[in-house]
Parts: structure tokens; C-alpha cells; sequence
């Protein structure tokens, strides 16, 4: 599948594909026309990837082969062992977690998860967590917690799920203690938005003392599409909305709200997953690495000293 603007860029690969058969099948020399079209394909994902809208990034983080966060964990884990259930109600399969090493240093995962087709889509609940998932989430950060082990938390949802039953579980006070929760945690925490970043549900698994954005996601109060529909009561504004909201990683970048952003391979992460996934890996490693060279006292007060911040301003 290739999103609108990258229509220019899929036509030339097609060319750049047919001259190849021509010169397999017909033993034609084209290497001088194909390293011309090759070079003009370069110039151009440069010009479309380096000026993207705001909308733009936003479809980039919804796209439908975009790396998800158990395609990351398994990518740049030497090995994994899921955790489930919340010890109290069930076990939520928008949100998984367990224990991964990188290098020989085990870290606990936790993240929302999507699905690819229909079956999973289900089974997942499109990457909304119910209570229960928030709650396994934080079990799973006081596992971490009791062996010393720090957290990575991969962040990819639409919201936190609104249906009936979730919040007469408690989903708001599920994710309140999951961000009370959080904060005094005295193990190194990373939070990475790797697709979607929205609201609440984004927030609930999202307080670390580094939160990082790859390079084509976004984090904000709320879509673009529901920005559209309660200011102009229609979803045909949602690209003025993403503009306003300043919703990108290079926004939230700018207003202090995030520590870093993680590039991602030319044309997106779901263009090149292991360069992506190499790149998430290297920015973990080398984080968790600097934040335990201080103390939990340290990490706790910078956390919350961060966030205090944020919103702050004079006039």
C-alpha cells in the first residue's frame, strides 16, 4: 500500500523494476539509465520525506505496515518471555509486556499493541487498552521494579478505550495510578512513541525519564479527526487541525515535551524495519546505559522536576 504522496516514489521504483527485467530477460546493458532513474528516486524521497505536513506524519504513523511494537521487540531482543494478565480481571491483548535482553541486559517491555488483519485487529482492539491493561501494565513495571530491571515502554495507540464497560471498570483511575505510579518508580524508565501517541491512553504507559519519538509519529491531547469534529463539526478540516495542534515530533521537540527524537530509514520505518529497529535499539542501549549512572533518588526527582515544567511559562 503507498499512501498518496508516496505515489511519485512507488511509479518510479516500478520503472526502475521494469528496466531491471528488461535487462535480466532481453541481456540489454541499462546500468547507466537504471543509476539515472536510481539517483532521480533518491532526490525525490529526499524532497517529499524532508518537507512532510503535519497530516502527512500522521498517516506515516497509522500506516498499515508500519513496524508495530511486538515486530520491535522481537527485532531487537536476543530473546522474549511475555508476561500476561493482571491478577485481577483478565489478560488485555491491546497491551503486552514481558522480559527481553539486548546485549546481555534484561529489560522489561510494555506497549500497546495493534493488529494486522481483521482477526487481530479484533483480538487487540485496534491498540486500545481496557483497564485491564493498564493494570498489567503497572504489575509489570513492579515486577521490573522488585529485580532491578529497567523499563522500555513502546507507545502506539488510538486512545485508551471508551467503551462502557471500561469505564465502569475504572479506566480513568487505571491510568491516574498508572501516571502517580510512574513517577516514584527507582528503575531507569524510556517511554518511545513508535506510531500513535493520543491522549490519555498514550499517557498511561508514558511518564520515563526519557520520552522519545521516532522520527514519523505523533503525541497529542487528541486526533486530529476528533480536533475536526468538535471545532468544525465535520472530519474535512482534520489537516488543519494536525497543523494546529502541533502534533509532530519536531513540535514536541521544540516545546520541551519530549527528551529526543529517533530517526527513521529514508520513506519511513516501514520502508526499512530493521534500520529502524536498529536505530530504537542503539537509543535504548545507550540510554539506559547514562541513567544508571545515577542514583533512584537522582532519576526520581529529575523525572518529576521535568514534568513539573512542562506548561510552564512567563509573561
Amino acid at each position: 500500500m503507498h499512501l498518496e504522496f508516496e505515489k511519485p516514489i512507488a511509479e518510479l521504483e516500478r520503472k526502475i523494476e521494469e528496466m531491471k527485467n528488461l535487462a535480466k530477460n532481453s541481456g540489454v546493458d541499462v546500468d547507466k539509465a537504471i543509476k539515472t532513474l536510481e539517483d532521480k528516486l533518491d532526490n525525490l524521497k529526499k524532497e517529499i520525506f524532508q518537507n512532510l505536513t503535519s497530516w502527512q506524519r500522521v498517516q506515516l504513523a497509522r500506516h498499515p505496515d508500519r513496524p508495530y511494537t511486538i515486530d520491535y521487540i522481537y527485532e531487537i531482543t536476543d530473546d522474549f518471555i511475555e508476561l500476561h494478565g493482571d491478577r485481577a480481571v483478565k489478560d488485555d491483548k491491546a497491551m503486552v509486556g514481558g522480559l527481553g535482553t539486548i546485549d546481555g541486559k534484561t529489560i522489561m517491555f510494555i506497549g500497546q499493541q495493534k493488529g494486522r488483519n481483521t482477526k487481530q485487529r479484533q483480538m487487540r482492539n485496534f491498540g486500545m487498552a481496557n483497564p485491564d491493561g493498564y493494570r498489567k501494565a503497572l504489575r509489570l513495571m513492579k515486577i521490573a521494579e522488585k529485580f532491578n530491571v529497567p523499563v522500555v515502554t513502546l507507545i502506539d495507540t488510538p486512545g485508551a478505550f471508551p467503551g462502557i464497560e471500561a469505564e465502569a471498570r475504572g479506566q480513568a483511575e487505571a491510568i491516574a495510578r498508572n501516571l502517580k505510579e510512574m513517577f516514584m518508580l527507582k528503575i531507569p524508565v524510556i517511554c518511545v512513541i513508535i506510531g500513535e501517541g493520543a491522549s490519555g491512553g498514550a499517557l498511561g504507559i508514558a511518564i520515563g525519564d526519557e520520552v522519545l519519538m521516532m522520527e514519523n509519529t505523533w503525541y497529542s491531547v487528541i486526533s486530529p479527526e476528533n480536533c475536526s469534529t468538535i471545532l468544525w463539526r465535520s472530519w474535512d478540516y482534520k489537516e488543519q487541525a494536525a497543523d494546529a495542534l502541533k502534533l509532530t515530533a519536531i513540535d514536541m521537540k521544540k516545546f520541551g515535551l519530549i527528551d529526543g527524537i529517533i530517526t527513521e530509514p529514508l520513506g519511513g520505518a516501514h520502508t526499512d524495519m530493521n534500520a529502524a529497529a536498529a536505530n530504537l535499539k542503539e537509543t535504548i542501549f545507550k540510554k539506559i546505559q547514562a541513567l544508571e549512572k545515577l542514583s533512584p533518588q537522582d532519576r526520581i526527582q529529575k523525572r518529576v522536576d521535568k514534568f513539573a515544567k512542562m506548561g510552564v511559562f512567563k509573561e
